[in-house]
């Protein structure tokens, strides 16, 4: 059955893939059909996510890594195979306020946000571990490069910077015919919203905010990435794709 959003054949990269959306995005890129190679810190939950993986196990492979780390990135970078498609899902939330910021928090943020996955991005490139007509996607947010909160100044600033640079990105790769594009999504059920900053209480009062009365599933944001990786989105580069359940609307 003719299917353009299919990944029959391509082999993918996804980060952050031990948990939340990157969990998420890698095991449904498997279901399209897609050869998967996963990086993530932590062994356990990656192997958790590796044994969800559909198709052959052969065909897939594991990476753990610390993205921070750009050495060992790159010397990981020579063991990975040549890329159609990569999704920087790796990231961490923060919630403080403006005048709590010190200089070392916000480069932390920063480090993990931003410059990790352009350094991983800007090194597979230089290592020809890009394919031609590949497409890269990062995981931005609705908060940065549409609006804000209260708290979100740093994380919202990393994820306008990403946004900025996959234009840019975009631009410059497209004569080899690799496309930058980005996921906006606003809240989603992931293990990062349920922590100490906010009670189950908050949260629901929060999801009436939205239209749609709920937050987004990572399933929802995942099955936008692989719009952008499927060769669907073959004329779309340069682009933030909003999956927000109608929020900015608002």
């Amino acid at each position: 059955m003719y299917n353009p959003f299919s990944l029959e054949g391509k082999t993918i990269l996804v980060t952050g893939a031990s948990s939340g959306i990157g969990r998420t995005t890698a095991i449904e890129c498997s279901k399209m059909g897609a050869n998967l190679c996963i990086v993530g810190r932590n062994i356990e939950r990656l192997n958790e996510t590796f044994s969800q993986l559909f198709g052959d196990s052969a065909n897939h492979k594991q990476f753990v890594l610390e993205l921070t780390d750009y050495e060992k990135v790159e010397a990981a970078i020579k063991d990975m195979p040549t890329f159609d498609g990569v999704v920087n899902s790796a990231g961490i939330s923060t919630t403080i306020l403006f005048q709590f910021l010190t200089r070392d928090k916000i480069q932390h943020v920063f480090d993990v946000n931003f410059f990790s996955p352009i350094e991983l991005t800007r090194l597979l490139i230089k290592k020809k571990k890009i394919a031609k007509r590949a497409s890269i996607v990062f995981l931005s947010s609705i908060d940065g490069p549409i609006n804000s909160h209260i708290a979100n100044s740093s994380y919202g600033a990393t994820k306008a910077a990403l946004a900025a640079m996959a234009k840019g990105m975009a631009v410059e790769l497209a004569p080899k015919n690799i496309r930058v594009n980005y996921l906006m999504p606003g809240q989603t059920e992931t293990p990062l919203i349920h922590n100490e900053f906010i009670t189950e209480e908050q949260l629901i009062i929060d999801m009436e905010k939205y239209p749609l009365k709920r937050y987004g599933n990572p399933e929802e944001i995942a099955y936008g990435a692989i719009y952008f990786l499927s060769n669907a989105s073959t004329f779309t580069t340069g682009t933030g794709l909003v999956i927000d359940g109608g929020f900015t609307l608002l």
